[in-house]
């Protein structure tokens, strides 16, 4: 009798360690779900082996700032990303923080070779920067956050903050932008439904506006389809980081003034957007005052990377 409750309290001791273990230690690669790890070898080349890209929806929204992404959001790059988001493997965070800093520090090289050089390449990140960089997560619904337990933009955000600040640059996040209002699922909607349904949706939180004007601002999110949720993101900076600048200069001071997102809407998705961002100002040099932004995702759709191959 006494060995049968031993082998039972062994193997109750073994059933235990198991489920410590898997809280530490994944059960599964988040990508391929074979290897215990969180992501293996693999998986790791297919989310991090080439270098970030510029990516470009078609149709391009109004208003979208220059992207870059880590990977296509394909095969195990998607199952890791549904992981982390809809399963809660917080674990992975840390491999897709590390994809977003890449894509940020590819953001930052052409936000600031097209401004004039304010940063130079370095190795793998930014030799030179001028003024902190914020990392502003697009929101997601607060329903999706209580649903999930977490949110999974800005989890992914403060990991590649981190990332960042290792090589040198300093970055941080800043969670300014807010919903308005509760919008439609997007998963449904094709590009045009979706640019309305989010149309005025986001804001910047109260204050928030001096803070972005001061800064280099690169919007981050973990996924990329059709581009609306990082124009809108891009629309409210723009309208914060304007009434910043009225606020401390006098209403209408710059009212006649280029977006301080991006140029104005006749050059806005084409190559036309060759000089960056500028609003006439008192602050830079030549009367004008460059503000940098750019946007940087972990995975867009495969197809918004075929602005690479013309």
């Amino acid at each position: 009798m006494g060995t049968v409750v031993a082998m039972r309290e062994l193997r109750t001791v073994r059933e235990w360690w198991a489920d410590l273990t898997d809280l530490v230690l994944p059960a599964e690669c988040g990508g391929c779900g074979r290897a215990r790890e969180v992501l293996c070898p693999r998986c790791r080349t297919a989310l991090s082996g080439d270098p970030p890209c510029r990516v470009r929806p078609d149709p391009e929204p109004p208003g979208l700032p220059a992207v870059h992404a880590a990977a296509p959001y394909a095969d195990e790059v998607r199952a890791a990303l549904l992981a982390h988001k809809e399963r809660g493997v917080l674990a992975l965070a840390a491999p897709l923080g590390a994809a977003l800093a890449g894509a940020v520090r590819a953001g930052l090289r052409e936000a600031w070779t097209a401004t004039g050089g304010a940063g130079a390449p370095d190795g793998g990140g930014i030799r030179r920067v001028r003024g902190p960089v914020l990392l502003v997560p697009v929101p997601s619904a607060r329903g999706a956050v209580r649903t999930r337990g977490h949110d999974p933009a800005r989890r992914i955000a403060l990991v590649a903050a981190g990332e960042l600040r290792r090589s040198g640059v300093s970055a941080r996040v800043s969670g300014v932008l807010r919903q308005r209002y509760a919008v439609a699922d997007q998963s449904g909607l094709d590009a045009r439904r979706r640019l309305a349904n989010l149309a005025g949706a986001l804001a910047v939180a109260p204050g928030g506006g001096g803070l972005l004007r001061g800064s280099v601002v690169v919007l981050v999110d973990d996924l990329m389809t059709t581009g609306a949720s990082l124009a809108e993101a891009a629309r409210a900076v723009r309208a914060a980081r304007t009434d910043a600048v009225e606020s401390e200069a006098g209403p209408g001071t710059y009212g006649t003034a280029r977006s301080a997102v991006y140029p104005a809407a006749a050059g806005e998705g084409r190559e036309e957007r060759k000089t960056g961002p500028r609003m006439a100002g008192p602050y830079g040099g030549g009367g004008v005052i460059s503000e940098a932004i750019c946007a940087a995702v972990v995975a867009a759709s495969p197809d918004s990377f075929e602005i690479n191959r013309n």
